[in-house]
């Protein structure tokens, strides 16, 4: 079978609710005001599929979703960013996630209810879907209890068939961070936490400790920092370190990790240098800052081209 689709996301689902420019934090017992307000295609796997089809990667989404009004935003959001929507699952029993986030600045504060998504394991998985893709990406690991439980019959499948993969854990809500590191990272090709996530899930007091814990078990990592850029470990156990691309205006954060993720691996599956694969995850991570809700400034690869020389005197080379 002709793999005629460059990236596989696999997994999470859900719409966002983002309140923008917030002065104060809620409390109990008390009323802020939002000044803007967004609702829009959520999940970090969906951030990243629409924003790796809109430059350029030909990208197809497995997921579950409900058959309500928030799974009709969803799949027509999808569709809208051109990702193929034929292997969603749309469940009569349980409803699309939603995530309300509150944006403040370089970071957020998310309250997730994950319906559907909660519910998809390896047992929904679509085999000739997979043999169609070349790569396959996993973001938020813990947000996902099925998928989570069988996370390594799923990777030992995927490399069953074929494909690379990259995973990006996110955080963990209950913060227990079960994931047998020494033992998964070896069947992942591209390991992509930021930093505070690769600390917890490491138990580690600072980065390079925590650096030094995975090091001689994955195969790639790219560990991203916020305004510090972003660190990679290569094959060869080099230790590359790439600054941010700053934007002196950012409109919010949402996404920019997801869009630094999308970047990264359009570049991965088109074969360029490691080297370059962050290089253009750094700059597609900034471009995510120049509009809302983390698909906002994706709106064509052209318009990303042209935000990425204007504000970051930058080509996009892939």
């Amino acid at each position: 079978m002709e793999r005629d689709i460059d990236i596989l996301a696999l997994g999470e689902l859900n719409v966002d609710l983002i309140l923008n420019d917030i002065k104060d934090f809620p409390a109990i017992g008390k009323e802020i005001i939002a000044n803007d307000m967004l609702l829009t295609l959520g999940s970090s796997t969906a951030i990243f599929a629409a924003n790796a089809a809109s430059i350029g990667s030909k990208v197809a989404f497995m997921g579950m979703i409900g058959k309500d009004n928030f799974g009709s935003l969803v799949k027509s959001s999808l569709n809208a960013k051109n990702v193929h929507t034929s292997f969603l699952i749309e469940s009569e029993k349980y409803s699309t996630g939603l995530t309300v986030v509150l944006s403040y600045d370089e970071d957020r504060a998310n309250v997730t209810y994950p319906g559907a998504m909660n519910h998809m394991g390896i047992n929904d998985i679509d085999v000739n879907a997979l043999r169609r893709a070349k790569h396959v990406h996993i973001s938020s690991l813990f947000m996902q209890d099925d998928l989570h439980r069988d996370i390594k019959e799923i990777l030992e499948l995927l490399k069953k068939n074929g494909l690379t993969i990259s995973l990006d854990t996110q955080w963990d809500p209950n913060e227990n961070w079960n994931f047998d590191y020494m033992h998964l990272l070896p069947l992942i090709d591209v390991f992509m936490p930021n930093e505070k996530e690769l600390m917890a899930l490491t138990k580690s007091s600072n980065l390079d400790d925590a650096i030094d814990q995975i090091k001689d078990v994955c195969n790639i990592a790219v560990i991203k920092c916020g305004s510090k850029g972003s660190k990679m470990i290569t094959r060869n156990g080099d230790l590359i370190s790439l600054p941010a691309n700053l934007n002196s205006k950012v409109v919010d954060t949402v996404g920019a990790g997801d869009s630094f993720n999308a970047g990264f691996i359009s570049a991965f599956v088109k074969g360029l240098p490691i080297e370059e694969c962050q290089v253009t995850g750094t700059l597609i991570g900034a471009v995510s800052t120049t509009a809302a809700g983390g698909t906002g400034a994706f709106i064509s690869k052209k318009h990303v081209e042209e935000l990425s020389k204007e504000i970051f005197g930058k080509d996009l080379n892939i």
